[in-house]
């Protein structure tokens, strides 16, 4: 249709933005641990998750789905998502890459785009779902923009 308009929630604008973020964070510890330290992968990945995951739940929970629900509801949401996230897809993918010949580093952007998906639809629609909801809701029109929009007739 000519003149619609894609309307992308804000919730995956900001989580993008702030996963965007703590990812940088998690590959640059992965890329010090392992490339530099020397550290086995799956120990460096662990370590770069652990904290870019943290610093992505309380970022999240803030700023982008706004939770206002007891702090230790959320995280007994966060928790399990997070487990499953890191052995299936984090450690799974990087390390099954790895193994295949993948650069580390390319194969750990490749589980990001995985982990990606499956993290915004398990925060959106688990881990904080009631308000991501009012979060997504589209704002009221007023004024002249309700009366433009307004149908005729």
């Amino acid at each position: 249709m000519v003149g619609r308009v894609l309307r992308i929630p804000r919730t995956v604008i900001g989580f993008a933005l702030i996963n965007g973020l703590t990812f940088a964070v998690d590959l640059s510890l992965v890329s010090v641990a392992h490339g530099i330290l020397r550290m086995p992968l799956a120990s460096a990945v662990t370590i770069g998750y652990a904290i870019a995951f943290s610093l992505a739940f309380v970022l999240n929970r803030r700023f982008n789905f706004r939770s206002h629900a007891p702090v230790g509801l959320d995280t007994l949401r966060y928790v399990p998502v997070v487990a499953i996230n890191f052995g299936v897809i984090l450690l799974g993918v990087t390390v099954a890459l790895d193994a295949a010949g993948v650069q580390y580093q390319l194969a750990r952007i490749a589980a990001g785009v995985c982990e990606a998906v499956f993290m915004y639809c398990a925060m959106r629609w688990f881990v904080f779902r009631a308000t991501a909801e009012v979060n997504d809701a589209p704002a009221p029109q007023s004024g002249r923009a309700a009366r433009l929009r307004r149908p005729s007739g």
